[in-house]
């Protein structure tokens, strides 16, 4: 009788394992390949983070992560749940086995019908509970872990932009180009209490070219980061900050001041994609025809080497721009600036990387993109090649402007730019 009871209580245990293991197996190989597939699209994106925001890329990387995922987190949450219970039940069922035998053994241990051996073999299964009780309380460690883990990981989930790209105005007159700065001070987020700017003060007219030139850490490139809204500037009153066309930037929002600037960066990140994309990345407003992609590579400079390639347009780049030269990529990086045929145009240290082959393949493509442009441009250069084709030169030392005016004139003065041109040279 003991025996058919616990018979009765005896689950297939290797039907669930079979099954557990299988199903996990198949589920887990593809969800891997699924995660690798979205971890490389958000580590590209994450390492080019500036130029993802620059150009208004947030949504695209988004979807295409969602795409290479192929699952939403929702989904994802609720398959976890399901192999968190496949696989509770799977290893629980031995021990409800062992609880069961011994309660029916007991029974039949005080109406005489089993002996002792069986009591004996009642007191094994007790002590094998036991020890999945202390298997189970070994995880505790890993499981305070994952608990800390978990928290910080749904911070980051719950963690909100103090700047939305989509919150502010968005005026419906055009941009038309100009640019004031007054009274700006910064200071860095991590470190509050050392000020780059400190009232800062120009006016750039629209259609005009300015460079932003002085020593290392003055705060040059920062003027331009806070122009994009990647920080906040310190306004110290309502009439204090940048002003585009008359209104505070803190007032309009960052995708709309974004999508009427073109960016071209020190170290212009590209994406593994064909170089006909990557021009386009310039603007995913609308559908740009090829003539407008070619367009921008001959004013770029680089069509003419485009069309050597076999595949041409088709050609992939490789993970950030890898199968190119530095003059290369940064030829690639001015056509996609220029393809959105921004209002203001934007160039950090363009060519302060580049050998002096390709500075100067890059230098001309810039030269004439400013001269023959109606674009405003906001130049951050140390070279007087890049600067001599502005119409005005703004030195900035400790934060402020101490001289301001065209290049040649400035030369002639012999003040601030001309002891860092002749420093340089």
């Amino acid at each position: 009788m003991y025996t058919h009871a616990k018979r009765a209580w005896t689950p297939d245990k290797t039907e669930v394992t079979i099954f557990d293991g299988l199903h996990l197996k198949d589920v887990s190989s593809s969800e891997g390949a699924k995660l690798a597939a979205g971890v490389s699209v958000a580590q590209e994106a994450l390492t080019s983070h500036r130029t993802v925001m620059s150009f208004g890329l947030e949504n695209y990387f988004f979807e295409k992560y969602a795409e290479k995922s192929g699952r939403k987190i929702p989904v994802l949450d609720w398959s976890n749940i399901f192999f968190s219970i496949v696989s509770t039940v799977a290893q629980s069922m031995q021990y409800f086995q062992m609880a069961a035998s011994f309660y029916v053994g007991a029974i039949l241990l005080r109406r005489k019908e089993i002996g002792t051996f069986t009591v004996f073999r009642v007191f094994t299964m007790i002590s094998f509970s036991a020890q999945g009780v202390g298997r189970a309380a070994s995880f505790l460690p890993d499981l305070k872990s994952a608990n800390t883990g978990a928290r910080k990981i749904m911070q980051i989930l719950r963690r909100k932009s103090k700047l939305p790209v989509d919150e502010g105005e968005e005026p419906e007159k055009p941009f038309k180009g100009a640019i004031e700065f007054r009274n700006l001070h910064f200071a860095y987020p991590d470190r509050k209490h050392t000020q780059v700017l400190q009232g800062f003060d120009h006016s750039v007219t629209s259609g005009s070219s300015v460079a932003l030139v002085g020593q290392s850490g003055c705060g040059k490139s920062t003027i331009l980061q806070l122009v994009l809204r990647f920080y906040e500037g310190a306004n110290i009153s309502e009439e204090s900050g940048i002003f585009m066309d008359g209104q505070n930037i803190k007032n309009l929002a960052p995708r709309w001041i974004r999508s009427n600037i073109g960016v071209v960066l020190q170290q212009s990140d590209l994406f593994d994609l064909t170089i006909r994309e990557n021009i386009a990345f310039g603007d995913l407003s609308r559908d740009l025809s090829m003539d407008e992609i070619i367009a921008a590579a001959r004013v770029a400079k680089i069509h003419e080497f485009i069309m050597s390639l076999p595949e041409g347009y088709d050609t992939m780049v490789g993970i950030r721009g890898s199968q190119l030269s530095g003059g290369q990529r940064q030829r690639l990086a001015i056509a996609r600036a220029l393809v959105r045929k921004p209002v203001l145009l934007l160039l950090d240290e363009a060519t302060s990387a580049l050998d002096a082959e390709n500075e100067r393949a890059v230098q001309d493509a810039l030269n004439e993109t400013i001269s023959s442009s109606s674009m405003t441009c906001l130049v951050v250069a140390h070279r007087l090649s890049t600067v001599e084709a502005c119409d005005c030169v703004v030195v900035v030392e400790g934060g402020q402007k101490v001289e301001s005016g065209p290049p040649q004139t400035l030369l002639q003065a012999k003040g601030f730019f001309y002891s860092l041109h002749s420093a340089a040279h």
